[in-house]
């Protein structure tokens, strides 16, 4: 049975990383944010503490910025192969993935705060695909709304010229902005990617490479990345943290006028459990099994939580 297992582990193109083992690459790194800003970072009904910080992602840092380097030095010497040396910058992209309630979010906006603040001097910006969702007008006339989050529900061609605009370096680019509040694009409302040394690129579906067969070349938003990222949990605990956060929900944003889904609001608590049950059956559970989860072994990274969502095992691509 040894054996076996070892045979496992070689074939894997991952190295498996416990807790501990992963922490002892932090290299004496300090920490360089406090309790109080670590928690304004994390989203609701998420989980993380300054030990979790300290264990995953100091080591995570330090990894990144010898991965920015590198690439960096590389893009340098092909200018010079190429005989057009230039000082500025290709930004480097990296693309966090996984499913409804992970806690994506919360990882994407942690990495923004550290790297800016390890690397230091440099622009880190966040963007997630959300913005890039048709409103739901387009949803509706498409009859897909209920298939909101889903690949089809995503704006791919602008997407995708966003993500090559930025990897040529153009100026000043106009991302539209997504409401939770009110479940749709703001309309007429955008923010500016300014020619970044780093972006981070966060959503559900950012690693998945197409199922349809074409003779023409495909792009994907994958194409573009230098580093990913895949956030992974049991789908027992996805569906328990997606509950949770529903609940607290409907005792805060829902409670809006303006909330999309002030509906819920009024729901008791084991209406509300219902609901946010068939919604995670009829949707998000699906999603994850078509969408999702099969595009985990594309990423470099794949970070494991556990019950209490708590980074547990780290698995990183061998090179």
């Amino acid at each position: 049975m040894a054996t076996v297992f070892a045979d496992e582990r070689r074939l894997s193109p991952y190295l498996s990383f416990s807790r501990a083992a992963w922490a002892r690459l932090r290299d004496g790194d300090v920490l360089p944010i406090a309790e109080e800003e670590l928690q304004q970072l994390v989203s609701l009904s998420d989980t993380v503490s300054i030990e979790e910080v300290a264990d995953i992602y100091l080591p995570l840092m330090r990894l990144l910025q010898l991965y920015y380097d590198a690439s960096q030095q590389l893009y340098q010497v092909t200018n010079v192969f190429l005989g057009s040396p230039s000082k500025s910058r290709v930004p480097y992209v990296i693309g966090i993935a996984g499913s409804v309630a992970v806690g994506k979010s919360s990882t994407a906006r942690i990495l923004q705060v550290l790297l800016a603040r390890r690397l230091g001097g440099i622009k880190v910006d966040l963007v997630t695909t959300d913005g890039f969702l048709f409103p739901n007008e387009v949803l509706l006339a498409r009859g897909i709304m209920h298939r909101k989050g889903f690949p089809e529900s995503y704006d791919r061609r602008r997407l995708i010229q966003f993500m090559a605009d930025v990897k040529s370096g153009v100026p000043r680019l106009e991302v539209p902005i997504y409401s939770h509040l009110t479940y749709d694009i703001v309309p007429d409302e955008t923010r500016l990617i300014d020619r970044p040394d780093i972006l981070i690129v966060e959503g559900l579906n950012v690693l998945q490479r197409g199922g349809r067969a074409s003779r023409a070349p495909q792009m994907f938003v994958s194409d573009f990345f230098d580093f990913s990222i895949y956030v992974d949990a049991d789908e027992c605990h996805l569906q328990q943290w997606y509950v949770e956060r529903f609940l607290r929900l409907r005792e805060t944003a829902f409670r809006d006028p303006s909330s999309f889904f002030r509906r819920y609001a009024e729901l008791s608590v084991d209406e509300a459990v219902a609901t946010a049950r068939r919604i995670w059956r009829e949707i998000n559970y699906v999603n994850l099994k078509q969408n999702i989860e099969p595009t985990r072994e594309r990423a470099d990274l794949i970070l494991e939580k556990g019950a209490r969502h708590t980074l547990e095992r780290i698995y990183l691509r061998k090179l």
